[in-house]
């Protein structure tokens, strides 16, 4: 890589992925000013993300948030293809995929044979260890954690991951696309599964999940808990709902088979609402009917 590269002149990348992750993200780099290419493997995939992105600009606009004209500025940024060498000439490959390890693994190692030399390639998982992902690289030094949250464009925070060859240059290129698209970063410095944020959920969580399925408190009550007694927005089991019950089991269970701590362990209540597809708001059902 570069090592004289000016950081600020980042101005285009690709998001691979157009669900609510990879749409998110397209959005708010689009209306920092980047051009965005955002890759899926399905023209409908494709259309969904942008029409959730046109939505939620919109909702921007009717709040006088942002200008209508800058609505139609930052759709007009945004490019859609389901080809994965659009990614060829970007600054920074940010992925935005299904949460499994050896999906990951195999688009990185495509992405190491069609990024260019000095392109940041990105991965937005919540708990899968970075080093593993870059393993199927040649350029270990160039890939990073960067973990946003749901929804992005209201979510300030985005966590940065440092693997265990992560270049000092990758993580400040990083860190300045993140800013200048206005996140807030906090950096992890040792690759643990499930960086920070994750492990700290997950371990909350869990605990929510025990209290309620041995009948001690309720959903709702457990909820309540935590927000007038810790000042959380939103309460651990709502939280499930919100972001996926299917998606908190595959994050504790990655942290949880990476770490063999106990307290990572997928509680039995959890395992079986996701056999049973009771997974939150996207079902209409999961710790409380939506």
């Amino acid at each position: 890589m570069n090592e004289e590269r000016d950081v600020s002149g980042q101005q285009r990348v690709a998001i691979i992925g157009a669900g609510l992750m990879g749409s998110g993200i397209a959005q708010v780099s689009a209306v920092a000013g980047w051009e965005v290419v955002l890759r899926d493997i399905t023209d409908e995939a494709l259309a969904r993300g942008v029409a959730a992105i046109e939505s939620s600009l919109n909702r921007f606009a009717a709040k006088g948030k942002i200008a209508e004209a800058d609505v139609a500025a930052a759709l007009g940024r945004i490019t859609t293809t389901t080809d994965l060498d659009a990614a060829s000439d970007v600054d920074v490959v940010v992925e935005a995929v299904y949460e499994n390890l050896e999906v990951k693994q195999e688009l990185f190692a495509t992405l190491d044979k069609i990024a260019r030399a000095d392109t940041v390639l990105a991965s937005n998982t919540s708990a899968i260890p970075i080093t593993s992902i870059a393993s199927a690289t040649q350029r270990p030094e160039s890939v990073v954690g960067m973990h946003f949250f749901s929804p992005v464009p209201m979510m300030a925070l985005c966590e940065l991951v440092r693997g265990y060859k992560t270049s000092d240059e990758t993580l400040a290129r990083t860190r300045a696309y993140a800013e200048e698209i206005g996140k807030t970063c906090i950096v992890v410095n040792r690759d643990v599964a499930g960086f920070v944020t994750t492990r700290l959920i997950t371990a909350l969580t869990n605990e929510a999940i025990k209290l309620l399925e041995s009948g001690v408190a309720t959903a709702e009550d457990i909820d309540i808990a935590c927000k007038l007694g810790f000042g959380h927005a939103m309460g651990p089991l709502a939280t499930s709902d919100q972001t996926g019950v299917d998606i908190m089991l595959h994050a504790t269970s990655n942290v949880y088979h990476d770490t063999q701590d106990s307290k990572f362990a997928p509680p039995e209540l959890l395992q079986r609402m996701v056999a049973a597809g009771d997974l939150g708001r996207k079902t209409g059902k999961g710790f409380y009917q939506h």
